[in-house]
């Protein structure tokens, strides 16, 4: 068994299942792993993939050509899931698509398919949480937000505040992966890697605080009736490691 090991970015995804195809070792011979590799199996023989753009641009252009732009939105989700086994799923999702065309998204009864968008859900749902439940804090001009998601979905959340904060620089920083989505005033957004040191430095913008950040959380108790209080309730609806960042339960943490 040939096991074919990436990084853990799209990018890196896409090639290496380029790679894995283009061996032409048969697709019951090899697997394809993200990195790190904790524990080798017996009898595998394991090949790096460094990210390369170029191919990753022609598997995604196959894939939107060969296939559909369903398949490949379903695929992209799919690589933000944080699903340790989900390159594999990818490349056996793809597999069956270049096999069977269009069609692939409606064959619900295989479980390439469905494991695929079960895949995509995840991701998809944890991005409409974090559209809800991001909180922007004010540094001088520009507006900071910490999030911590289980799955990677800066990018796809980010695309909602700049089309809701076009006119305002802002930063969405992901504390798990260190990497932000940057914001300048009137431009599109961009996705950045973070050192250390920069990630130190950021961590600070949520000890900043201004009569807004008072009111916020003043509005947030007021409203709360104590005789229709249900924690449960509240807690399914944003569960506690959503509140970590978010205003409005930050007093209480700090107390």
């Amino acid at each position: 068994m040939t096991v074919f090991t990436c990084e853990d970015t799209f990018e890196a995804m896409m090639t290496c299942i380029y790679d894995a195809w283009a061996s032409r070792l048969g697709h019951d011979n090899l697997r394809l792993q993200l990195e790190p590799v904790w524990q080798q199996g017996l009898f595998c023989t394991y090949v790096h993939v460094e990210a390369d753009f170029g191919k990753a641009a022609k598997v995604v252009r196959s894939i939107q050509r060969k296939i559909s732009y369903e398949a490949y939105r379903q695929v992209f989700l799919a690589a933000m899931s944080f699903e340790p086994d989900r390159l594999d799923a990818i490349y056996r999702f793809l597999v069956l698509g270049f096999a069977s065309g269009r069609k692939l998204t409606q064959m619900m009864s295989r479980p390439e398919v469905v494991w695929i968008f079960e895949l995509s859900r995840k991701a998809n749902t944890e991005a409409n949480y974090f559209r809800e439940f991001t909180r922007f804090s004010q540094v001088g001009q520009v507006y900071v937000a910490h999030i911590e998601p289980k799955c990677n979905v800066t990018a796809i959340s980010a695309a909602h505040f700049a089309d809701r904060m076009p006119s305002e620089h802002w930063m969405m920083i992901d504390d798990n992966r260190q990497i932000a989505a940057v914001h300048p005033k009137d431009q599109a957004y961009y996705m950045t890697r973070l050192t250390q040191e920069e990630m130190e430095q950021l961590r600070r913008t949520e000890e900043e605080e201004d009569l807004y950040t008072d009111l916020w959380r003043e509005f947030f108790e007021s409203i709360a009736i104590e005789a229709r209080r249900n924690s449960e309730c509240q807690r399914n609806n944003m569960p506690l490691w959503y509140r970590k960042h978010a205003t409005e339960f930050q007093r209480k943490a700090r107390q």
